[in-house]
């Protein structure tokens, strides 16, 4: 296997308030940890990859201590996007690096209806890919290049570059498979508005499991679509989509077919 296995989730002490957010230990301040280690274990079972250190939440969570501990004792105490890889050895790693600090439960924006409620004033901007792309996998791994590709296209720089994006640029970009079902963006999964519920590409469509988004299907805020139901046919300028990720939670999004004005620092997650 040419790549690692990643689990990418943040430290944020706003979370021990949320309950929803608890783990076997009680309050977290990782936003769903406990989904993290599952996936990344699930994954690695897939792969027959080897556990040398032991994948297990009291494991990972050690080392996400560790690295919260290193970073915010130097620098101060901040929010931090914590980055965990599982090397096909076994052995575990992580780095951190800040982000801006939660201020309310980040899956609010799941409960937004559309149809009724007040916009939000902080939307998101998101363009379609110009081409399919056919090699995505349920997986969350370190190769990000279908991602990466995807972004380039829509006027974005891959994810972690320092360089600026187009002055056009959206703030995300939806990809979409070979047969035109929509699977995800290129950071987040993705929901849609349809008959009165947020509803979600299958993962047989070739979108990543997110955590967040396996949350969200459990607590009944979005769900599965079925077979070609999102499609690029029936996806329409201006409507709204959800995005989620175990970083920054949830947020809303408009499609923009043509020109758009991006929101900020959303591409950095």
């Amino acid at each position: 296997m040419s790549y690692a296995l990643l689990a990418s989730t943040r430290y944020d002490p706003f979370l021990i308030s949320c309950v929803w957010n608890n783990d076997l230990d009680g309050p977290s301040p990782y936003l769903l940890l406990h989904y993290q280690v599952d996936r990344l274990i699930a994954s690695a079972a897939l792969n027959d990859q080897a556990f040398r250190h032991g994948t297990t939440l009291s494991n990972v969570k050690a080392l996400c201590n560790k690295v919260v501990r290193e970073h915010n004792e130097s620098r101060g105490e901040t929010a931090l996007k914590v980055r965990v890889v599982l090397n096909p050895s076994g052995e575990l790693s992580a780095t951190a690096t800040p982000v801006k600090a939660f201020t309310s439960d980040p899956t609010l924006p799941s409960l937004f209806n559309p149809a009724t409620d007040l916009p939000p004033t902080l939307v998101l901007a998101i363009h379609i890919d110009t081409q399919p792309t056919s090699d995505t996998i349920s997986l969350k791994t370190t190769d990000r290049r279908a991602y990466d590709d995807a972004r380039v296209r829509a006027g974005l720089q891959p994810l972690g570059s320092l360089e600026p994006p187009a002055s056009d640029a959206p703030d995300d970009v939806i990809l979409y498979n070979t047969r035109n079902v929509v699977t995800e963006s290129s950071v987040c999964n993705v929901a849609f508005y349809r008959n009165h519920r947020w509803v979600t590409p299958p993962l047989a469509a070739g979108c990543i499991s997110g955590v967040l988004r396996r949350w969200l299907i459990e607590q009944h805020r979005i769900f599965e679509a079925v077979e070609d139901e999102l499609t690029l046919s029936n996806i329409k300028d201006d409507e709204w989509v959800l995005v989620s990720n175990g970083v920054i939670g949830c947020q809303l999004g408009r499609i923009k077919l043509h020109t758009s004005t991006k929101m900020g620092d959303y591409a950095k997650y």
